[in-house]
């Protein structure tokens, strides 16, 4: 049985009062949260929910995330959360891209769900988390656990290449993709990250990324709730909650991305918190200069700082560095967790030797199974048994794994990545642009911020703010560039490919 769902039932039988999930004042031990789940499969089976439905998820952090995921684990339904910090017609796309059946959300968003509603037509169901009672063709959460109490679903069984969630990520086409994660391959990351950090039932993960995300998900929240520990959810990132729900919870572990790293370290009355019990902090997404380094080992003064790679496609958490050479080996991103493999390859795909540059290359059972109905990127990707990254590095001669370069094309901005050609796409839709490409620039606090540069069309013109607000309407706002240049061409190879890295330096006017 691989069904991630059906570990409740064991923790059910070991540690029934013991403190799950906490979020603020409510608490939820292992017994209620097993009775609120078999509600809700129930509830969901109900409205026709089974193996392999989509059901979709926009919320933010809250209990009922990690209730629905249960839930429609025990079902064989496939798990679909959306960014929430995307725009309506991304969550409209990635809907109907994805089938999706139904969609939970709370009321901030049934305004925008009504709307994405009437153009996906297999969306069949709405739920509301949270507020008053919703009208037809909305059905409340709690409404809908109320009408099975004492229900109990049996989890389904599932193989280890049955699907479990749909997680739609930036990569490097006008789309998100659709990354297929299995049953197997949650199980592989699991134990993995079991083995690694020595997770036990003691362990307590403060979640302050998005649950969307795979920091947030699973760095290393669920394979903490798979050892028996327990989770305490920030609804939304806030720095000083961070410190605060550390003392009040003996959080014994957290994931924060560079730029919440940051805004740690900026709270201004840091030293009054008491941090003795995190033992690690997991990060990622670029590399950290020692000075930052040694601020965060005197943040957090028991704990080393596991610089980490993974990707969504991965389940995240590929390679960690170990506390032994977080200084020796600085700028590395560690070796990787058991029965994974790091191999750097040429553009032939042959193995180079150690110290020289290539595209980094994972194999082990953590790999995803593919993108969802995209045969063409699933080819692309997968070869041979292994997963080509994109991502450029090199393996030194200790077996420590160094990232060189992102991925082609790829923005991260406060930990969010942003394919710019999803950015390029928007801007080429407006009628005064001709030609657009779009570069990261490099900004204080979030790291990289987008900067596009725009070739108008003859005998037309728009400024850089009504540029960014058609992009606002389209994207998401961390999307949206930051800076518009105007220039008279792109740089451009004698193939025509735009020069990207020319771009980066290239001094242009801001028309405002």
């Amino acid at each position: 049985m691989h069904n991630f769902a059906s570990i409740l039932d064991y923790h059910l039988s070991q540690r029934p009062d013991a403190v799950v999930i906490t979020q603020a004042k409510q608490r939820l031990t292992v017994r209620e949260l097993h009775e609120r789940v078999n509600r809700l499969a129930a509830g969901l089976a109900e409205l026709g929910v089974g193996r392999g439905d989509v059901v979709g998820l926009l919320l933010y952090n809250r209990p009922e995330f990690l209730e629905l995921l249960y839930a429609a684990g025990r079902l064989g339904a496939v798990f679909l959360p959306l960014n929430y910090r995307l725009s309506e017609e991304e969550w409209q796309y990635i809907l109907g891209h994805a089938e999706a059946r139904v969609l939970v959300t709370e009321p901030e968003f049934t305004r925008a769900a009504d709307r994405i509603a009437a153009n996906v037509p297999g969306l069949e169901h709405r739920i509301q988390v949270g507020g008053a009672a919703t009208a037809r063709p909305w059905t409340g959460y709690e409404e809908l656990l109320a009408r099975h109490p004492g229900a109990r679903v049996e989890p389904v069984e599932a193989g280890p290449d049955d699907l479990q969630r749909l997680m739609y990520t930036s990569g490097t086409t006008a789309r998100p993709k659709g990354v297929c994660i299995t049953h197997g391959n949650v199980q592989a990351k699991n134990l993995a990250h079991i083995v690694h950090f020595g997770l036990t039932s003691a362990d307590t993960t403060l979640v302050c990324g998005p649950l969307y995300h795979v920091g947030g998900l699973d760095m290393p929240a669920l394979g903490v709730l798979y050892a028996g520990g327990s989770v305490v959810l920030q609804r939304k990132f806030d720095p000083e909650g961070v410190l605060h729900a550390i003392e009040e919870h003996g959080v014994t572990n957290v994931w924060l991305a560079p730029a919440m790293v940051n805004a740690v370290l900026q709270v201004p009355d840091r030293d009054s918190y008491d941090t003795a019990s995190v033992r690690f902090v997991l990060g990622g997404g670029e590399k950290t200069p020692e000075p930052v380094l040694r601020r965060i080992m005197n943040a957090f003064p028991n704990a080393w700082f596991a610089d980490a790679y993974g990707l969504t496609e991965t389940v995240s958490g590929d390679t960690f560095l170990d506390r032994a050479h977080a200084l020796t080996k600085l700028g590395s991103v560690g070796r990787p967790v058991p029965h994974t493999r790091v191999r750097i390859v040429d553009d032939t795909g042959k193995e180079v030797p150690a110290g020289e540059l290539g595209e980094i290359t994972l194999r082990g059972p953590k790999v995803f199974a593919g993108y969802w109905r995209d045969e063409k990127a699933t080819a692309a990707a997968l070869k041979d048994g292994w997963f080509h990254t994109g991502d450029i590095g090199h393996v030194d001669e200790d077996g420590f794994l160094h990232v060189d370069d992102r991925k082609k094309d790829m923005i991260v901005s406060g930990g969010e990545n942003i394919a710019t050609p999803e950015v390029e796409r928007v801007l080429y839709e407006h009628p005064a642009v001709l030609e657009a490409a779009v570069v990261g620039l490099t900004h204080p606090r979030w790291g990289e911020v987008p900067r596009a540069f725009v070739v108008l069309r003859p005998e037309t013109d728009a400024g850089a703010a009504e540029l960014r607000e058609f992009c606002r309407a389209r994207l998401a706002k961390f999307k949206v560039p930051a800076r518009i240049d105007f220039v008279a061409e792109l740089p451009r190879t004698p193939s025509g490919k735009v020069l990207k890295r020319t771009l980066r330096d290239l001094p242009a006017e801001d028309r405002s």
